[in-house]
């Protein structure tokens, strides 16, 4: 899979001609009549992942929609960003221009390229193994693609948004966006279940196609597809479980389970985000990290400026409404957060984090104050290639963030807790099914097997297991449980900190104030403002 990293780069010219600029234009929306061999699909595969490249890494794979996730209840804003507060503020306009104004062309970009392989790969004289693969990742980055913008853009008050495929003709790509967000989901599902159908297990995958699509990641995503579609029919919660029962059921070599650290079991969610967890059976579809390449959103996340060690971002700083979300005695709270008085080992240093080391025996450093945080807490989730300080794991372009993690999009555990969710919201609180599946994960995390599998816990459960995950999003979560009201409203906090008689102190602080949420308009955001270019019949969505 490294070989498709490395590889994105020198193809990317080549396969520009078999995108589009934009989701409207049309000259290259049909095949590229110039492919001839195996190679040249597998340069058009690789194509696909142009998102992840240097050129988007930071836009798209570094930040981009995790922009959005500043409006959820998990999430404060580490660096003072005016077009951040119009997001969390639920008063954003389509010309604003964070990142996140290009998802919606590189996604539709990602979407014509996969039309053009799903519409050529069926007439090319090619094994037929090959070719089912090559149309499995299509048909998977197809879906794929829609469903990193359709949760956002998309709903039943406004509609869905523009269904681009390879049967769609060049004459009605600028269509009326379809009249429900579930024609939307349809699609997504619809394309998830037919690449599940022909793309290889993940052991029938040789080496160097490790990371690509196989058949337990097409089936993961058409659950979070068929979860995010039952906030507008319950119905959909039945393709969730089916689709999560065809993942739960592999034997074999491709049996998945959550990751237990066989010689710590207290250390199991920490050292899951480890490089040496990267294929390991949790992990179902990732991004492949490397210190040269790859997605930069683990270093985005850690505190400004690195300490003055590394330029790390620092820009997507915990709640302490997350911190207090977690139950005492579960290592997930420690693992996911660092926290004023905890130690990390960062660029090769001992760090003390939030300033106070009276014998001078640690290194000890603050975070960046700023109009929004004084010290505070940061996100240590994901900073384990920073531990040594060795250029082999991060970049020695201290800029740029890639690092040995892969960026880690739907894991197991997720799988369970959509599964717990489906059986808990169509069989009622207290299945005895989902309550196994939520022990489990509590188990894992140090907790007592003691789910009652209600709504609440579950709900919890689902909050702490998958904080700052790039996938799946806290946002979403909140607005299809009906929680939004409530959550979306209520004053923000943080601590600061400060030594006092050789201990380091915190004091609870109110970062943001109560906000005010329209439940019509703002569980979607607005189309960005350079989608209508070309366009007569994308329409904005209410309230932008």
């Amino acid at each position: 899979m490294k070989k498709i990293i490395f590889s994105i780069c020198l193809v990317v010219g080549v396969l520009a001609m078999s995108g589009c600029a934009d989701f409207l234009e049309r000259e290259s929306y049909g095949k590229d009549e110039t492919w001839k061999t195996q190679e040249d699909v597998m340069q058009a595969i690789y194509g696909l992942y142009h998102f992840v490249s240097p050129y988007w890494s930071e836009e798209i794979c570094g930040r981009g929609h995790m922009w959005l996730e500043c409006a959820s209840d998990n999430i404060l804003i580490g660096r003072d960003r005016a077009s951040v507060d119009e997001i969390r503020e639920f008063r954003m306009s389509p010309s604003n221009s964070n990142d996140v104004s290009r998802v919606w062309e590189v996604m539709y970009q990602n979407v014509a390229k996969a039309n053009n392989i799903i519409k050529l790969v069926p007439d090319m004289n090619l094994d037929g193994s090959f070719k089912n693969q090559a149309l499995g990742t299509a048909l998977f980055f197809r879906g794929f693609s829609m469903l990193w913008m359709v949760p956002y853009y998309g709903d039943d008050t406004n509609g869905g948004i523009p269904i681009i495929t390879d049967k769609t003709p060049t004459a009605e790509i600028d269509s009326p966006r379809p009249s429900h967000v579930l024609q939307n989901y349809d699609q997504i599902i619809e394309d998830f279940r037919a690449a599940g159908e022909i793309l290889p297990y993940y052991s029938q995958l040789p080496a160097d196609q490790i990371g690509l699509p196989h058949k337990a990641a097409a089936w993961a995503y058409a659950a979070r597809a068929a979860l995010y579609a039952s906030m507008y029919d319950a119905k959909y919660y039945d393709v969730v479980i089916e689709m999560c029962d065809k993942v739960m059921n592999m034997t074999g070599a491709d049996k998945r389970s959550l990751y237990v650290d066989s010689s710590d079991k207290s250390k199991s969610f920490a050292n899951l985000w480890r490089k040496e967890q990267n294929h390991s059976s949790e992990y179902i579809f990732s991004l492949e990290g490397s210190n040269t390449n790859g997605a930069r959103y683990h270093g985005v996340s850690f505190v400004n400026a690195g300490w003055g060690l590394y330029n790390t971002w620092g820009y997507y700083t915990p709640s302490l409404e997350l911190y207090k979300a977690f139950e005492e005695g579960d290592t997930r709270r420690d693992a996911t957060i660092l926290s004023p008085g905890q130690h990390i080992q960062f660029m090769g240093r001992d760090i003390l984090f939030a300033g106070y080391s009276p014998d001078g025996s640690v290194t000890s450093i603050s975070s960046r104050t700023t109009a929004h945080v004084s010290a505070g807490m940061v996100l240590r989730k994901f900073m384990s290639p920073w531990e040594t300080g060795l250029y082999s794991e991060v970049s020695n372009l201290r800029d740029k963030l890639w690092n040995s993690l892969n960026c880690c999009l739907m894991r197991y555990a997720d799988v369970m807790l959509m599964k717990a969710e489906a059986l808990i919201w169509t069989k009622g609180e207290g299945d005895g099914e989902a309550k196994e599946l939520l022990n489990d994960i509590r188990e894992r995390a140090g907790l007592p097997r003691n789910s009652q599998a209600t709504k609440a816990q579950l709900q919890n459960e689902r909050r702490c297991e998958l904080a700052f995950e790039f996938q799946p999003s806290r946002f979403v979560d909140v607005i299809r449980w009906g929680l939004a009201p409530t959550l979306l409203t209520t004053p923000l906090h943080s601590v600061i900190s400060k030594g006092q008689d050789g201990q380091i102190v915190t004091e609870e602080v109110e970062v943001y104030p109560a906000r005010t949420y329209n439940p019509t308009y703002n569980k979607v955001f607005p189309i960005p403002e350079r989608a209508f270019t070309g366009t007569e019949n994308l329409t904005q969505n209410k309230g932008y």
